[in-house]
């Protein structure tokens, strides 16, 4: 049984559309969110992976960054890349990025996608940190950027391989865009902003709507044989599987990208020798890390015994009294009918195949380092 839900959340523009179709509901940074449907989390995580399912992430945040007074785009990226370790000069009208604010001593502030939308930038960011972000922004870019939360619109994210072919019914258009392409359409007559891209390792798209006609947009989807509604149980079984970080237990304040396995998204041009070379929070610690290695890092952890769980302890053997690690996110793999887990070890212990013991009410049991993602990803390149 879940636990009742708090009355002083904050409830999502489309809450009577997942009432109506029977939505469980849980707490969720400070929202409450439908965290599945009548069919049940493992139904809703295979559907996506067979089909397409439609998600409501309303609760991230959606911040808009345009230029201020004689500032231009190229000012701003710059101001951006003053706080986060990423490329944001070349970022070209119509694509996105993902990248990650980061804190004096390397740790990530929050992780987000970073949207070119030709005369203005997007940034959708954690629902936790949206707060935060918001002043965070406005404070470091004040002087060339304007920062705008947008409080009225809903997003909605079509995940699944045939999530194409049911958005092509709504534009045909929808089949030139790949896997991080960003562009404006209209959706039933109404302008939305389209990004091919998710978070469950699937083909998808994360859509953009003027709160007004969000309801509209969600049922017209929902008409689709192919689509079905699915809640944040299946999206967190779903992003483990693709080896997906999730802010607050995999990455926080306390984690550098190099120790959580995300130094892919810091490209050459912001490490040592490179042409903006640093210049960002943290950028000693994390350009050193990059170099020399971090003492810690995140993998993934495979187990044919039992599910592992956040906070559960690693050891190096079955004996020692210290353990070395921890795991940050865990379940039921439902594609792979198996255990599957992410923590971090020490870097001496993270190469696929390690063996390690995790701890569960006091007995412990093997598991083994695997590598990530535990499903391979299938975005439309």
């Amino acid at each position: 049984m879940l636990a009742a839900v708090p009355s002083n959340l904050r409830r999502l523009p489309l809450h009577e559309l997942h009432t109506r179709h029977g939505a469980k509901f849980m707490p969720f940074a400070h929202y409450e969110m439908p965290v599945n449907y009548r069919a049940g989390v493992l139904k809703e995580h295979l559907h996506t992976r067979a089909a397409a399912s439609l998600f409501d992430v309303s609760h991230m945040g959606q911040i808009l960054i345009r230029s201020r007074g004689h500032s231009t785009m190229h000012d701003v990226a710059l101001a951006l890349e003053s706080i986060m370790p990423i490329d944001v000069i070349s970022l070209k009208d119509g694509r996105q990025r993902y990248g990650f604010l980061t804190t004096m001593t390397g740790g990530i502030r929050d992780d987000l996608m970073v949207v070119n939308l030709g005369r203005q930038f997007l940034l959708i960011v954690n629902a936790s940190c949206k707060a935060e972000d918001e002043a965070y922004l406005s404070e470091r870019l004040s002087k060339y950027g304007q920062v705008q939360p947008l409080a009225d619109r809903v997003l909605l994210a079509l995940q699944g391989p045939r999530a194409a072919e049911v958005l092509a019914e709504l534009t045909a258009d929808i089949a030139r865009l790949r896997f991080m392409d960003a562009t404006e359409f209209a959706l039933q007559g109404v302008a939305c902003w389209v990004t091919r891209s998710g978070y469950t390792g699937e083909d998808g798209f994360e859509i953009s709507v003027p709160t007004k006609a969000a309801m509209s947009l969600a049922e017209r989807l929902l008409t689709s044989p192919h689509v079905r509604l699915a809640g944040l149980g299946a999206r967190d079984s779903l992003r483990l599987e693709a080896g997906l970080c999730l802010y607050g237990a995999d990455i926080d304040l306390d984690t550098t990208p190099v120790q959580a396995a995300l130094e892919w998204a810091i490209p050459a041009a912001r490490r040592t020798g490179g042409a903006r070379a640093g210049g960002f929070p943290g950028a000693g610690i994390i350009l050193t890390q990059l170099e020399q290695g971090a003492p810690d890092r995140r993998v993934g952890l495979s187990s044919d015994q039992r599910p592992v769980r956040a906070s559960t302890p690693l050891f190096l053997d079955e004996a020692s009294d210290m353990p070395c690690g921890r795991v940050t996110s865990g379940g039921f793999g439902p594609s792979l009918h198996s255990p599957v887990a992410m923590g971090y070890v020490p870097s001496t212990q993270a190469k696929p195949g390690t063996r390690l013991w995790a701890q569960v009410r006091g007995q412990r049991f093997a598991v083994t380092v695997a590598r990530l993602p535990f499903i391979a990803h299938r975005y439309q390149r």
